[in-house]
């Protein structure tokens, strides 16, 4: 039976995928309600978790002592559940697909070593779309068996079939373009979520693999 996780830790750890954002980023990415968002952003920062910033970009963003409090609930949840095996799992067969998705979203931006592509040839870009719906069919079952286990992964497969219908109805921005939920986006932020949640570095990623 699939977990719920306590809302504290779905904001530390939405703020903890995008880096850097508004509240309202934080409730879409983390699935949390905008008015919990609030309440425990204004409690974190009380307690010197997260710290707000103004200017051009305004929003919200993690401490290092958010950081490790972060790192120390994501551990405590797996260890209370019981399902670290279970996600290193996912996490190897997601890892066997990773150079795949990068392959797939070279071909969507260059048509060759040296030419952008402009998305003018219909035949071309149907075609990285079907590489593009092939993996997807390859990594839905890793989303799968980790939405058994832990509640707060079950946003990722309706993010990543909304970007898909996107790109399979005509809008190219929603195959990589950043910023906004685009299929890499997506791919990016599962992939930080996964090595979050098994506390890998990503520089010291290769040694896991």
């Amino acid at each position: 039976m699939t977990r719920p996780s306590d809302t504290r830790l779905l904001v530390l750890h939405g703020l903890r995928l995008k880096g850097f954002a508004p509240a309202e980023d934080v409730a879409a990415v983390s699935g949390v309600e905008r008015a919990d968002v609030d309440q425990h952003l204004g409690e974190l920062q009380a307690g010197e978790m997260v710290l707000y910033r103004e200017g051009r970009l305004t929003g919200w963003a993690l401490t290092a002592v958010g950081r490790s409090e972060h790192e120390r609930m994501l551990a405590a949840e797996l260890d209370a559940i019981g399902c670290r095996a279970v996600v290193e799992d996912a996490y190897g067969r997601f890892l066997e697909l990773n150079p795949e998705l990068l392959s797939v979203c070279t071909a969507w931006q260059m048509k060759d070593e040296t030419r952008l592509n402009p998305h003018d040839d219909q035949d071309y870009d149907r075609g990285v779309v079907e590489q593009l719906g092939a993996l997807h069919d390859r990594v839905e079952p890793v989303l799968v068996d980790l939405q058994k286990e832990l509640d707060r992964y079950n946003n990722y497969r309706p993010r990543f079939c909304n970007a898909l219908d996107r790109v399979r109805g005509g809008d190219p921005d929603w195959f990589a373009k950043p910023m906004i939920d685009s299929y890499h986006t997506v791919w990016f932020q599962l992939h930080e979520d996964l090595l979050n949640t098994l506390g890998i570095e990503r520089s010291k990623e290769a040694a896991h693999s």
